[in-house]
């Protein structure tokens, strides 16, 4: 409620403001679509930038990865978020896109608090998701039926989590989808023996994130590698930057930005990975760890 407030005490603001030569102001603004798992971070670095330039705007929307490739490639808006590179959707020409990697994200297995389970192999993981592990009581926790919850398909996370977890050979249980991470998060909570996957900037107390094979859901042991359920966070531009779109993408890029706002949001600045990946998952050490 307090963030919706400062939101439209900002609109009204910038709509008053007037320079010092008695001028209106002009109003500027542009549009990213695409991640629920970036969102937040977008939208925060967002209001920060309207507020400390006057009548320029920064409209972000959701959708999930699928909606931002094909509506940046489409030229439809100023700037595609997405959790996964553009060469992984074959429904686009990623060839005259741009790539601007802004932070890395964590992925993690959420559950509702109270199920007893609280690490699982990766091969256990592989069995709640694809339906062969239906029960709590079947990995030591409490007798309670596991309800998978899954993104929708034009989702990055979802696309990260069965890349690293499922790989190319398995396929996830039929089961409901939702387009949204927050509306993953509220379901997963309020739904008793629900399971399903979000990025660790949505991790709160209202659901309990799960170790694999001993390896907690950290950012310490994404920047290693060891947690391998990661991925980039990119913002795509139709060619290169110009004008407002430029100017808010190297301010993402700012110390403002990369030195506090993405790690209080739960994020991971890529100076701090010691590995890179590429399109195809192949990892080397980072040049810059």
């Amino acid at each position: 409620m307090k963030l919706k407030k400062f939101r439209i005490l900002l609109t009204l603001m910038a709509g008053l403001v007037l320079t010092a030569c008695g001028e209106v102001v002009d109003e500027e603004s542009i549009t990213a679509v695409g991640s629920s798992a970036l969102q937040p971070l977008v939208e925060a670095a967002g209001e920060q930038y309207s507020a400390e330039n006057l009548g320029k705007f920064i409209n972000v929307q959701g959708g999930g990865s699928g909606t931002g490739l094909s509506q940046i490639a489409a030229d439809a808006v100023d700037i595609g978020n997405s959790d996964i590179f553009a060469e992984e959707n074959t429904g686009i020409d990623a060839s005259k896109l741009k790539d601007h990697r802004v932070a890395v994200v964590g992925i993690t297995p959420i559950v509702t608090p109270g199920t007893g389970v609280t690490n699982v192999t990766l091969e256990e993981l592989q069995g709640i998701f694809t339906g062969e592990i239906t029960n709590w009581k079947e990995l030591g926790g409490i007798d309670l039926p596991i309800t998978v919850l899954n993104r929708s398909s034009g989702s990055g996370t979802r696309a990260t989590f069965e890349k690293w977890v499922l790989g190319d050979d398995l396929k996830s249980v039929v089961s409901q989808e939702q387009e949204s991470s927050g509306t993953v998060r509220q379901i997963v909570a309020n739904t008793p023996g629900t399971i399903s996957y979000v990025a660790f900037s949505y991790v709160n107390d209202d659901v309990e994130a799960l170790s694999i094979n001993g390896v907690e859901p950290t950012d310490k042991n994404v920047s290693t590698n060891e947690w391998i359920i990661w991925s980039y966070e990119h913002m795509y531009t139709n060619g290169e930057p110009t004008g407002l779109t430029k100017d808010f993408l190297d301010y993402m890029l700012s110390q403002e930005v990369q030195g506090g706002l993405i790690e209080a949001l739960g994020y991971i600045p890529i100076t701090k990975m010691q590995v890179e990946r590429d399109f195809e998952g192949n990892t080397i050490p980072a040049e810059n760890p």
